[in-house]
């Protein structure tokens, strides 16, 4: 049974979904102003393996992440300019091309590190429509408000606001947007539809007049749009906690009068090892970038792995190398038990051993995604006694988990028969000690393409 901890309940609990054999997954996306950074792409690894461990486990899910192209200012509030805008004057190009141009960095990055694509991808320009419709049935319910900067929510409508985040308002946000907007009848309060930007280059008609959205409305109209008014998971980055995961709940809570997930799943962030990762020390790298350097991009998702999402990840360029010489060395093990499996079978099938390293797996990934212990048991099992067929078998299953693609990149090696044959023989020679024989037959096995090698197990093939 899978149990994730809920920041709703700060608990570790047994994932029960509302409608059996299903999940509903909703992933907070990115902000295509600029490139997605290795720091963001972490985050994007872990949900990946969430849905991917749902799937393992037999649920059919639903994957559903927005892509942010309006509204996200420069803070997580009501304060400062448009990201997307920003972006489009530092390139000194369209809002448009800005969020083309990072949707499809933000995409390459997923497909080099495996993430298999969400079910819906989903752009809040497309939803506009469904933006405001859900804002009309708060405004119906009572929850809102006008004042010069737009349509506002009243958190005085919802008693529990300040519960999902458990801090102090008052001590939080005490004078931070009063002066952005006095009328404000608590500097908490937070705009669902923007009217007082005039120069907004992104701009729709609406009940309240020309603007845009909040960058909080978004994520609400579009994750209940294809998941329903309530659905299983919320994840995101645990700085969306106090402002915008807290302003979806009472959001939701205005429109339909309860909680919109039942489980909400926040990451801790990669950092680095010599200090902060920030674009003016030069020291923000994208995956791209990583593989520039001569990584594969599956040794950053290795990186991951070995940590668990809600513990974070300090990284560095030689946890990088590391990472990378244990993923070569496991793809290099997963090619030898397949060149194995398809030469000659050493050892009998031990079922009871091969069950245990699937249940251990099992208990290890099911328990809040705990991916660090979940390799360890991959490596016990890498240097166990089982047959070559039966490790291939077990890892591959895994790995439908962990995502590290050992399936694509360790092709199968067909043994040709006129090797296999002299395979056999030579080991027959080795027997008998006929040393002189035996190599005589290596140099024929070599001009036929392929490399033999001599272990304690017995003779592994492969191509030369």
């Amino acid at each position: 049974m899978i149990k994730l901890y809920n920041t709703l309940t700060r608990k570790l609990e047994s994932f029960t979904p509302i409608k059996k054999g299903e999940a509903g997954v909703y992933s907070c996306g990115p902000t295509v102003y600029w490139n997605q950074h290795i720091g963001n792409m972490y985050c994007y690894v872990q949900w990946d393996v969430l849905t991917r461990l749902l799937r393992w486990d037999g649920l059919k899910v639903k994957w559903v992440m927005n892509i942010t192209d309006v509204g996200h200012l420069t803070s997580d509030a009501d304060e400062g300019e448009d990201k997307m805008e920003k972006g489009a004057l530092r390139e000194k190009t369209s809002v448009w091309q800005i969020a083309d141009r990072y949707i499809a960095q933000f995409l390459a990055s997923m497909d080099l590190l495996n993430i298999i694509r969400p079910d819906v991808l989903c752009r809040a320009t497309e939803h506009i429509a469904e933006q405001i419709e859900l804002i009309k049935l708060i405004e119906k319910n009572g929850f809102t408000y006008k004042t010069k900067t737009g349509l506002v929510f009243d958190t005085a409508k919802f008693p529990d606001y300040a519960r999902f985040s458990r801090l102090d308002l008052k001590k939080q946000f005490a004078g931070s947007r009063v002066e952005v907007d006095p009328e404000k009848r608590q500097p908490w309060d937070f705009l669902l539809w923007v009217t007082n930007q005039p120069k907004h280059i992104m701009q729709w008609d609406s009940p309240w007049g020309k603007g845009f959205p909040g960058w909080h409305i978004e994520c609400t109209a579009m994750s209940t749009k294809y998941l329903g008014n309530q659905f299983d998971i919320h994840t995101g980055g645990k700085e969306h906690i106090p402002v915008h995961h807290t302003n979806e709940i009472a959001q939701a809570y205005g429109a339909f009068g309860r909680q919109m997930a039942n489980y909400w799943l926040h990451n801790e962030w990669l950092t680095l090892k010599d200090g902060k990762m920030s674009k003016s020390l030069g020291n923000v790298w994208t995956i791209q970038d990583l593989v520039k350097k001569g990584f594969n991009p599956l040794a950053f998702r290795y990186l991951a792995l070995m940590s668990h999402y809600k513990q974070g990840l300090v990284f560095s360029w030689e946890a990088l190398e590391g990472a990378q010489n244990a993923y070569q060395k496991l793809m290099s093990l997963v090619s030898g038990w397949r060149s194995e499996t398809h030469s000659q079978t050493i050892g009998t099938d031990d079922p009871e051993k091969i069950q245990a390293f699937r249940q251990r797996f099992a208990a290890k990934v099911n328990r809040d995604l705990c991916t660090p212990d979940a390799l360890a048991i991959v490596w016990e099992m890498a240097k166990s006694d089982l047959p070559a067929p039966d490790k291939l078998e077990l890892i591959l299953d895994f790995d439908q988990v962990l995502g590290l693609r050992l399936n694509e990149n360790c092709p199968v090696f067909c043994v040709p028969a006129e090797v296999a044959k002299l395979v056999k023989e030579r080991e027959e020679l080795r027997k008998q000690g006929q040393w002189a024989a035996s190599d005589q037959l290596r140099q024929k096995i070599e001009k036929c393409g392929c490399l033999v090698e001599d272990t304690p197990s017995g003779s592994k093939v492969k191509a030369k």
